[in-house]
């Protein structure tokens, strides 16, 4: 059975289908065989909200297999890690990764609708690697975010992309490497 990639995408108009669909199609390249990325809509997507989103992806969740492996990328990215830290899933997950993902709280960006969360290194799943990108060229969300969730969550694997901008030129290949190197380390 192909190991479960869910794939959380970005807020806008038509990301799913004109932009995010070519990051999805890069991680399937580059993860080849032995993987199922699953890329659910996420309900309005030019006007993303917390909750609606919560409720799609709790829905989602609940589906996974043990082992799964979770990203999420810009506006996704930061919804995920906010469900993550407020409720564990169910299944047992292989690994998180945020990839350009906007940081709420000082220094970040603010939202009327989650609050800035200090927690995230004893609220996410113990013992699941996470890892962290984002291109030093990003014109969308500042680089400098980055630094902010690596500052809270001290294990996780902090990659910093020169020169690739918001959507990683369409490349996922170091998060497909990352993600094949951890079947690597399995026993």
């Amino acid at each position: 059975m192909p190991k479960q990639v869910l794939f959380v995408q970005g807020a806008g108009e038509a990301v799913h289908d004109r932009w995010d669909d070519k990051l999805v199609r890069s991680l399937e390249r580059e993860l080849g065989g032995g993987y199922a990325v699953l890329y659910p809509r996420m309900p309005d997507e030019a006007d993303p909200r917390y909750r609606a989103w919560k409720s799609a992806l709790l829905d989602q969740l609940d589906r996974l297999n043990d082992g799964a492996i979770l990203i999420g990328h810009s506006v996704g990215g930061t919804i995920l890690i906010h469900l993550l830290a407020e409720r564990p899933p169910k299944p047992r997950l292989e690994a998180i990764s945020l990839i350009a993902a906007p940081f709420i709280g000082a220094g970040g960006w603010p939202s009327d609708e989650m609050e800035p969360r200090r927690d995230f290194a004893e609220r996410l799943p113990a013992g699941v690697p996470l890892f962290l990108y984002h291109g030093t060229a990003d014109d969308v969300v500042p680089f400098a975010h980055l630094g902010l969730y690596a500052g809270l969550i001290p294990r996780a694997v902090v990659r910093g992309l020169p020169g690739r901008g918001h959507q990683l030129e369409n490349d996922l290949s170091d998060v497909a490497r990352d993600i094949r190197s951890l079947s690597a380390d399995a026993p």
